[in-house]
């Protein structure tokens, strides 16, 4: 696990790029990535910690940190929705994960980001 990366996992790339500058001009190293399966991909990846958004193609938020922690590779995460449903909120509990609705603020991603790094 590299203690400096940070993973974004957003399929907005509006997004994607609005987080990837936040952390960058906060000092942090990023990996962005358009997709869940493009993480997965990705066997060098080893963050120190993940924003993901919930809903994307193919493989929800809560289905990759599911899916992380199946595999014994949990990592901090935190989960950024647009609809943050009860049954969103209730897994992500489940999950032990954080979450933020969006548009979420730029205090308090870095705040999570300081928290866990």
């Amino acid at each position: 696990m590299d203690s400096h990366v940070i993973a974004v996992i957003d399929d907005d790339l509006a997004v994607l790029d609005s987080l990837k500058f936040l952390l960058e001009s906060a000092g942090y190293t990023v990996s962005a990535y358009s997709s869940a399966t493009a993480f997965l991909d990705d066997r060098l990846a080893r963050p120190a910690c993940l924003i993901v958004d919930q809903h994307m193609p193919m493989m929800t938020g809560l289905d990759l940190v599911a899916h992380l922690h199946q595999a014994a590779t949990p990592i901090p995460t935190l989960l950024i929705t647009g609809a943050p449903s009860p049954a969103i909120v209730a897994r992500a509990s489940q999950l032990n994960i954080e979450m933020l609705e969006k548009p979420a603020g730029e205090n308090d991603v870095l705040k999570f980001i300081d928290a866990h790094i």
